[in-house]
């Protein structure tokens, strides 16, 4: 593959690039699945387990500002960040990758071991910041390896991994506790082991694919002076953001605002459906009883 991942300064101009096939754009999307995976399980998984090892219900909000907070904050800070990375072997986007990639798996094997709830809260807030290194710089990955002809297909078929990985979290779940309702480690049931510990190896295992199949395109000489004039700058990515925010469209201005509210409500679904179902199913609010674990695994 050949070709310059952005516009060249002088010109203004978007380059050509060459065409992707199918299995190619497949290839450099499949990381995208385990990162997924591991959002789905931080979603669905993580408040029954706080619920288990001492949480009061009435603080799963306070317990959960990890995923708003870095959402809000590290999310852009990474992908400004990555937007001015440029490595002869590490390239622009991979590095965040794969320490995202390895950050999840290492949080996601050891959250259902966490014997106490800070021990789950930092694990957590690590899970979450290794999300959102993983997964800006997946998105940026996508504008500078596909020709415009080929972004639509390319994003779409980001959001089938994410669809796949989020569902196949939440399946798995289900699925586990019918085929391992039996025994425990540590006093956590082998169905939750499998189903955290399955995603540390999709994280990390999906990931290793994208890097090792799909090379980073290098960037030109001008491209690669105007990185050092950018990294030169103090405070440039701060900058960065807030113009790209100022210069937004007002259609996604308008957007962002309707996102506000979608997130509260799907927030608070995912704060409490796991209690609301065991509860209201199965008249249980016992994290430790069996009837509270059908509950978790209807989610």
């Amino acid at each position: 593959m050949t070709g310059t991942a952005v516009a060249t300064p002088k010109t203004g101009v978007r380059p050509r690039k060459p065409l992707m096939t199918w299995k190619q754009i497949l290839l450099m999307n499949i990381g995208f699945f385990g990162i997924q995976y591991s959002f789905g399980m931080q979603g669905t998984a993580v408040n029954p387990i706080f619920l288990k090892i001492g949480a009061d219900p009435h603080d799963l909000p306070i317990l959960n500002l990890a995923g708003p907070i870095c959402g809000l904050v590290l999310q852009p800070m990474i992908g400004a960040m990555s937007d001015r990375t440029w490595h002869p072997r590490w390239g622009r986007r991979k590095a965040y990758f794969l320490i995202g990639a390895i950050g999840c798996s290492i949080c996601l094997f050891l959250f259902p071991l966490a014997g106490a709830l800070w021990m789950a809260v930092v694990l957590l807030w690590l899970l979450d910041a290794s999300n959102n290194t993983a997964m800006e710089p997946f998105r940026a990955f996508l504008a500078d390896k596909l020709d415009d002809s080929q972004l639509a297909k390319g994003f779409l078929t980001q959001s089938f991994f994410t669809g796949a990985g989020v569902s196949l979290a939440n399946f798995c779940i289900f699925l586990f506790q019918k085929w391992l309702s039996a025994g425990e480690f540590l006093g956590v049931p082998y169905w939750v082991l499998a189903a955290f510990w399955l995603g540390a190896i999709c994280s990390i295992t999906s990931v290793l694919i994208t890097v090792i199949s799909t090379p980073e395109d290098p960037p030109t000489p001008e491209e690669l002076e105007e990185l050092k004039a950018r990294k030169a700058k103090s405070g440039g990515a701060i900058r960065e953001i807030a113009g790209a925010v100022k210069d937004m469209p007002a259609s996604l201005h308008k957007l962002g605002l309707v996102y506000m509210f979608q997130w509260y409500a799907l927030v608070v679904y995912w704060q409490f459906i796991a209690l609301t179902l065991a509860k209201g199913i199965f008249g249980t609010k016992d994290p430790h009883s069996p009837e509270f674990e059908k509950g978790a695994a209807m989610v």
